[in-house]
């Protein structure tokens, strides 16, 4: 930040300017005014065939579970929501952030979340009796929540996002994975439910074949099987490959076809799904019901607030070597927008995809397959040993993936498309569940650690930096993680599901306050770090901060080493001068842990 003279920071800020809200839309002004040089460059870089690969993927990858939430939400408001109001969403939400957004890389659509908020809110209206009044409530909420998105964007609160660190990201990626799972595993209760047991079964057939497949295809790059450039090319078209081969199984004459398994149901090309026009007559909404819907609004901003922004944040990782600025007030003012529009319109709210954001990078990422070669002494002779080695690049930062992908969704609201959709049998949105929910699951850092913990040590790398953590410090940190996702799953299954973004919002003030307190500063250097924390991403929200336990580990006086020991700072009769070169080692050594804690966390969300 200092470097670049970005004058947007927080350091040494005192008085009333320390108080962003005290300086309405500057984030937003610093954001336009850093990504705006880059417009240019953002279209002319996408004329590669990385782009044209990563739209494809993203085109599947986006549309399939929008369509997967879109059976969940049709299933629970009585049929309000349907496959156009779906693809509707998901194609505004993608033109106007290509086009507008400072994030173009950040995918916009339908989640899991918004699928629950919208059913959840479905059914509190049918217990207080208005049900025939929830197209016009659920206007409203989206109204209140674009207000309090707009207040929030000109208020500089996205620079709280600046806190995010793996403990609170890994938890949310967690539950999102669940929940998806929970969806995959309902949806083939549903085949038994609507359909033959036959079908039924057969149904539960194609969606895990699906699953594997697609899992399997996009695991090669990791493998050695063929030539880097077949890997690659079978890993960026698992989706159409998977996704079209088992939508053609469905219909092998015999057995298979008789079956009758479910397919997805569509409407008329452009048209909303129930009879009625696609502007909402949401000021026809009694006064009550109108203020009712405000609270509500304020916790579906809560939601957008931690789910949109971590998902710019994990499409923007630390291991994602990205060049160009980014902009978070500046795209949280757009989702009000768009969520202002979609609420009028009677869509879904569209916000940022924790899986599918990072997936987006990943697929405009450079990889370069480098072959390790060492020598060892085995017995007295040396021994050749081969490794391969995946080296991230450069990322192709563009907006051409984002924008035709959106254009791509707009054409599969036209009548030929939509009968082509319409041959997709049901159950292949189950894996398509399966698949994204799993993928946040096997790559997610809690998982990493508890695998960690089942381990046989001998055979962990000793550059490990979880080896330098006792073994019940790890459990106790992973405990809280899952604490938090069990709770917010937990609550995400009864009538109170919109209070869980509370939860999760809540690990953040845990980790900040009450963990560094329980941890010393090396065990969080070696199980925690910011999720994104290049200087171009964490320009948009005032630069980086201090790490709490570093701060709180210099007002008492000293640096500590693992076991809570004194290091520096110490009545032990070490001179000034000793004890600043014996804090400067133990920062060097924390950074280096860090940046040891770093390798391999490309995994992280790839396989979503």
């Amino acid at each position: 930040m200092e470097e670049t003279g970005d004058p947007y920071t927080w350091k040494d800020l005192t008085g009333w300017k320390s108080y962003r809200m005290l300086r309405p839309g500057r984030g937003m002004y610093y954001d336009v005014k850093r990504r705006l040089p880059w417009y240019w460059s953002d279209i002319k870089d996408g004329f590669t065939y990385r782009t044209f690969a990563a739209t494809v993927r993203m085109y599947f990858v986006n549309l399939l579970p929008a369509l997967a939430f879109q059976l969940d939400m049709s299933r629970n408001t009585n049929g309000y929501f349907g496959i156009n109001e779906a693809l509707f969403a998901s194609a505004l939400a993608a033109v106007v952030f290509s086009t507008l957004g400072a994030q173009p890389l950040t995918i916009v659509g339908i989640t899991g979340l918004i699928s629950l908020f919208n059913y959840t809110i479905y059914h509190i209206a049918e217990k207080q009796h208005i049900a025939d009044l929830y197209p016009e409530f659920i206007a409203w909420v989206s109204i209140w929540a674009a207000i309090t998105h707009w207040i929030a964007s000109f208020g500089n609160l996205c620079d709280y996002m600046r806190f995010i660190t793996d403990f609170s990201s890994n938890a949310f990626g967690m539950y999102v994975g669940i929940i998806y799972m929970i969806k995959g595993v309902e949806e083939t209760i549903d085949q038994f439910n609507s359909s033959t047991a036959t079908a039924g079964f057969m149904s539960v057939v194609v969606a895990l074949c699906y699953w594997a497949t697609v899992y399997a295809l996009e695991m090669l790059p990791v493998t050695i099987i063929f030539t880097p450039a077949i890997r690659k090319l079978l890993a960026d078209y698992a989706y159409p490959i998977a996704t079209i081969f088992w939508t053609g199984f469905v219909h092998i004459n015999g057995p298979l076809k008789r079956a009758n398994i479910l397919k997805l149901p569509v409407t008329r090309a452009f048209y909303p799904t129930e009879p009625r026009g696609w502007l909402v007559h949401f000021w026809t909404l009694p006064v009550k019901w109108v203020f009712v819907a405000l609270p509500i609004g304020i916790l579906m901003t809560l939601l957008f607030y931690y789910d949109h922004n971590v998902s710019s944040l994990t499409a923007q990782a630390k291991h994602f070597p990205l060049k160009k600025p980014a902009g978070f007030h500046w795209d949280f003012f757009l989702l009000g927008c768009t969520s202002f529009i979609a609420g009028i319109l009677g869509l879904p709210l569209p916000n940022g995809l924790v899986p599918q954001a990072p997936v987006h990078t990943d697929s405009l990422t450079e990889y370069k397959d480098k072959l390790n070669i060492t020598h060892e002494d085995d017995h007295g002779e040396s021994v050749e040993r081969r490794r391969k080695d995946i080296v991230a690049e450069h990322v192709v930062e563009q907006r051409l993936s984002h924008f035709i992908m959106g254009l791509g969704i707009i054409g599969t609201m036209t009548g030929p498309l939509l009968v082509v959709l319409h041959t997709m049998p049901r159950c292949l949105f189950a894996g398509v569940f399966f698949v994204v929910g799993w993928g946040s699951i096997e790559g997610n850092g809690i998982t990493k650690k508890i695998l960690f913990l089942c381990s046989e040590k001998r055979f962990v790398d000793p550059a490990e930096p979880l080896l330098g953590v006792q073994k019940k410090n790890i459990i106790l940190f992973i405990s809280l993680q899952i604490l938090g996702v069990g709770f917010s799953v937990a609550i995400s299954q009864t009538i109170g599901a919109i209070g869980f973004p509370v939860i999760i919002i809540a690990l953040i003030p845990l980790r900040w306050v009450l963990m560094p307190r329980m941890f010393t500063r090396r065990e969080l250097a070696a199980m925690d770090a910011l999720t994104a924390d290049a200087d171009v991403v964490l320009a948009s929200l005032g630069g980086k901060p201090e790490m709490p336990e570093v701060r709180l580990e210099r007002e008492r006086g000293g640096l500590r080493d693992v076991d809570g020991e004194e290091a520096a700072g110490s009545s032990s009769g070490v001179s000034e001068e000793g004890k600043e070169e014996l804090r400067k080692r133990d920062v060097e050594g924390d950074n280096e842990g860090q940046r040891i804690a770093k390798r391999g966390d490309r995994d992280l969300y790839t396989r979503a």
